[in-house]
């Protein structure tokens, strides 16, 4: 049977098109956690965190975590996901969870690049820059936490998928 991969890192990482281009190499099927929960909840993020709170929000993501949960699966999962220490647990127990991890900097361009703010609300109402230099001081540490693998998200995605296949072949070959 083979494990699912799950990718977790701040907004703008690259976990949806990565996982993508991983899953056509791997032959895997993908699944993002915030399009299951607009699916399922036929809303936005957005309009989740407005009519629910993160409190609200932050429940929902953790059942979408566990509904999409299955072998030969990538995962990308929301920015927030380690927030709940049973997400952390869950992934690690479940599968191979690897961070993409990127500086502040380089997540705060991609952001405001590609704006969604329907899908991708801000957390403090303050200036990108700033809000992705917060987020990973807070959330580093759990990214490191819950990760199997570190992966440096700040090169192409194909670059970044190479990178997860030869940690992935490291892992089973050890």
């Amino acid at each position: 049977m083979s494990l699912p991969i799950y990718l977790i890192g701040a907004r703008g990482c690259g976990k949806t098109t990565v996982g993508q281009a991983l899953s056509q190499a791997t032959g895997y099927a993908f699944c993002d956690t915030d399009h299951y929960l607009q699916l399922t909840t036929q809303r936005s993020v957005a309009q989740i965190v407005a009519e629910e709170g993160w409190e609200g929000f932050r429940a929902r993501e953790s059942e979408s975590l566990q509904a999409v949960t299955a072998p030969a699966t990538i995962i990308a999962t929301g920015g927030g996901m380690v927030l709940a220490e049973a997400n952390r647990r869950f992934m690690r127990e479940n599968g191979q969870v690897i961070w993409l991890n990127a500086s502040p900097d380089i997540l705060a361009e991609r952001l405001e690049m590609q704006p969604e703010a329907e899908q991708r609300p801000t957390l403090t109402g303050r200036p990108i820059v700033e809000e992705m230099h917060d987020v990973l001081r807070e959330r580093a540490q759990l990214y490191r936490q819950a990760a199997h693998h570190e992966v440096d998200a700040m090169q192409s995605p194909d670059r970044v998928v190479e990178q997860i296949l030869r940690s992935l072949s490291l892992a089973r070959a050890s």
